[in-house]
């Protein structure tokens, strides 16, 4: 058994694994395993099989298999989890082959990702969405915009963005994704991320930036708005999900981490699934 730092030059092996297994879960993405590579320490594990090692935003140290585990008998997930707390991120789909006996299934709200309709996000019909139909109007009729594609040659005009994000949130870089934002954009053709960012007369005024993690599945890892600009995160998603309807059933806009001002925001957007992420661990062990 060895162990790797998690770096770019994983990128192509573990993206071509990863896609089939997480029935749209966030973390089955590569690129998002490597924009929060620091945060949750992830390693990537070459046994018999392989893994992603790391650290739950809760403080657990977790392994992620990058291949079915239904597939896999239970001697050796047994063996594997030697030293860790539980195997993590587990899709519901994969839980049925899971032996109830000797694994227990868990999982932490907080972990949940928040998955919507593209019809949704391009229409905003109903009375539960009203507010926000009404906040895009607002911005549409306020506001000249423009949208061009993200990429590497308009990183200046992100920072822009950041900068100012940064101060209308009230927080220090450290305190949020500011840093993997940045990376995100310097590596985005390496990560196949694609996005827009928005100008009102010529000011940048907001970017989204995303990506493909199953068929039909997008995930959106960064959504950054200016704030003085009133409704242009309604504008944003609305106008990514009406370019790419051709391309994109679903949005995942990944989980809450338990803040409450996130949460209430998420679920503003009345979410069309909710999708679990399961910890299996062995029966014989402390529960969490």
């Amino acid at each position: 058994m060895k162990n790797e730092e998690l770096t770019l030059k994983h990128g192509p092996m573990l993206q071509e694994r990863l896609g089939p297994l997480g029935n749209g879960l966030s973390e089955y993405c590569f690129s998002n395993l490597y924009l929060f590579r620091k945060v949750h320490k992830y390693k990537v594990i070459f046994d018999r099989e392989i893994f992603i090692s790391g650290t739950t935003y809760d403080g657990h140290s977790h392994l992620m298999p990058v291949f079915d585990p239904v597939y896999i008998d239970t001697d050796y997930l047994i063996k594997a989890l030697t030293g860790f707390d539980f195997l993590y991120p587990i899709s519901d789909k994969a839980l049925k082959k899971i032996d109830s006996k000797i694994f227990s299934i868990s999982f932490n709200e907080d972990d949940t990702d928040y998955v919507y309709s593209s019809e949704k996000l391009k229409t905003y019909k109903g009375r539960k969405l009203g507010r926000k139909r009404n906040l895009m109007k607002q911005f549409l009729e306020n506001f000249h915009s423009e949208a061009y594609p993200a990429s590497t040659q308009r990183k200046k005009d992100t920072q822009d963005i950041l900068d100012q994000w940064l101060k209308d949130v009230g927080h220090t870089a450290a305190q949020t994704d500011y840093y993997s934002c940045l990376e995100a954009f310097t590596n985005m053709d390496v990560l196949g991320l694609c996005g827009f960012i928005h100008y009102v007369q010529k000011e940048p005024a907001g970017f989204v930036l995303a990506k493909e993690v199953s068929p039909g599945i997008c995930v959106f890892h960064f959504a950054k708005g200016k704030r003085k600009f009133k409704g242009i995160y309604q504008y944003m998603f609305n106008h990514f999900a009406k370019t790419y309807s051709d391309r994109f059933n679903y949005y995942n806009f990944e989980q809450d981490l338990g803040n409450p001002n996130f949460r209430k925001t998420k679920l503003s957007y009345a979410p069309d699934k909710m999708l679990k992420k399961y910890r299996i661990r062995l029966r014989n062990t402390s529960q969490y």
